[in-house]
């Protein structure tokens, strides 16, 4: 189960990189423009819309990655199967889609079905990708199907499996989503004991997408409270609205940068050049924007354990910032930019404690890392076993007639000495060779294939049919 966990961490890598730069370019967008994101700025509106159109997307882009990453071979039709299982649940659950399955008003909905695009789909969508692939990407159907054999089965399969999915989550789902809006309703009611148990969840419902939930109830007038809205308008009381938001100005400016440098510093030596970049991008864009995605995720699935430390040291900030009242909000994130602005607004109290507060965490966050990295052998990025790096596949030790076929076809071609590089359409293999007229056709014909084509000095074609793609695999194996 750990193993599987660490691949979905590394899994995430690719989509995780991207998130620095969309969250800078909003951090930048809303300096520029904070009161109206935009409104008031051609220039803000044009990089505000730049980064979110990667933020807002995250959940697609981890069913992609997810669906990549896991399956064998890291093959783009799985990625493409990921895409194709997100859009199948989140059409199918859709707030519009649910109004006409069940005949009422859009607006009558349950808002359960309005989140439905959150991250933790976007992860159920890539891991069901993933399994679809591994299971039906080297099927053989029979000669009149064999267009859809092996890969382009992938995402047929992976469509019908996800209806079945989105019927289990129209039930689900809206009991989930309101447990934890009545959840949070009564947890607000404990004062700084909630706002610590309110932080401490906020983070653990974060890897499932939930925390949406959880934030409407406290941030938002969904029960009165209206922290972030009072905050601004100046209608609250001071050293107390506020108190859903102050503690995780440290935790975010500086408790995850202090864990980026952490995982930086216990990296393997030659590892340590690719966790820098990430972590150095990561740790930026949290202190700077307030935007922790890039460093959770790089951890949180690998490293379970410092994730639910990560979250316990949240809770506590929340909790110390409200028990001494020291206030600030934000309008986007807690990182630097909305620090800035709202320190200044009637609502904040004694906001540059919150700093002190910061640099606490940051030598807390760091020796508590690196203290159970290295003694538990914990493999944050940058440590992982070179073994989890192999890609290994059941095929490759199952022997078939397309393994045989493409052995001859390749040694045909002059093997190693000659073949540069092997691709395939959908009937014939496209290969690159030194040199065509050092070919055996003869050879290769005996295979039972329909035909052999000369294109160039450097460019033969070999017809093989509907089931082209499989001989192709095979040879991709021999290839060196």
């Amino acid at each position: 189960m750990m193993k599987y966990l660490q691949s979905i961490g590394r899994s995430l890598m690719l989509p995780v990189a991207v998130l620095p730069a969309a969250a800078i370019l909003m951090g930048i967008g809303y300096w520029m423009d904070p009161s109206g994101w935009g409104e008031n700025s051609a220039a803000a509106a044009f990089i505000i819309k730049a980064g979110e159109s990667i933020i807002n997307n995250i959940p697609i882009l981890f069913a992609v990655g997810i669906a990549l990453g896991l399956s064998k071979n890291r093959d783009g039709a799985a990625a493409l199967s990921g895409l194709v299982a997100y859009l199948v649940i989140t059409t199918l659950l859709s707030t519009d889609t649910v109004a006409l399955l069940q005949g009422i008003d859009p607006e009558q909905v349950d808002a359960a079905f309005g989140k439905i695009e959150n991250a933790f789909i976007g992860i159920i969508s890539g891991i069901i990708a993933s399994v679809m692939f591994n299971r039906f990407s080297h099927i053989q159907l029979p000669a009149a199907l064999a267009f859809f054999s092996g890969k382009r089965m992938v995402p047929i399969v992976t469509s019908a499996v996800m209806i079945v999915v989105s019927a289990i989550f129209y039930f689900v789902w809206p009991f989930v989503y309101t447990g934890l809006v009545a959840f949070g309703e009564t947890i607000s009611t404990l004062g700084a004991v909630g706002a610590g148990i309110y932080g401490f969840l906020n983070k653990l419902l974060i890897p499932i997408g939930l925390h949406h939930a959880l934030n409407s109830v406290f941030w938002f007038d969904v029960a009165g409270i209206n922290d972030i809205g009072n905050y601004w308008a100046g209608t609250g009381v001071k050293g107390i609205t506020g108190m859903y938001q102050a503690g995780y100005f440290p935790i975010m400016m500086f408790g995850l940068p202090a864990a980026g440098l952490a995982m930086y510093h216990t990296a393997k030596t030659a590892r340590k050049k690719q966790v820098a970049s990430l972590m150095l991008a990561g740790g930026f864009a949290s202190f700077f924007t307030g935007v922790t995605e890039p460093i959770e995720f790089a951890f949180m699935f690998a490293a379970p354990l410092l994730y639910v430390v990560h979250a316990v040291l949240t809770g506590i900030s929340m909790a110390i910032a409200s028990i001494f009242h020291w206030t600030a909000g934000f309008g986007f994130s807690a990182g630097l930019i909305d620090f800035i602005l709202s320190s200044r607004l009637p609502m904040a109290n004694k906001p540059f404690m919150l700093l002190a507060q910061g640099l606490v965490f940051f030598v807390i966050y760091y020796i508590i890392f690196r203290f159970l990295i290295t003694k538990l052998n914990i493999k944050t990025p940058g440590r992982e076993d070179e073994v989890d790096e192999a890609i290994t596949s059941e095929e490759s030790t199952s022997e078939n007639k397309f393994a045989s076929m493409a052995a001859k076809i390749y040694d045909g071609l002059g093997g190693d000495d000659n073949v540069v590089s092997i691709d395939n359409c959908i009937t014939r293999l496209r290969l690159e060779v030194k040199d065509s007229s050092a070919i055996n056709q003869d050879q290769i014909k005996a295979t039972g294939v329909p035909g052999v084509v000369v294109t160039g000095k450097n460019n033969v074609q070999v017809v093989v049919g509907t089931q082209v793609q499989f001989v192709a695999d095979e040879m991709k194996k021999i290839h060196k």
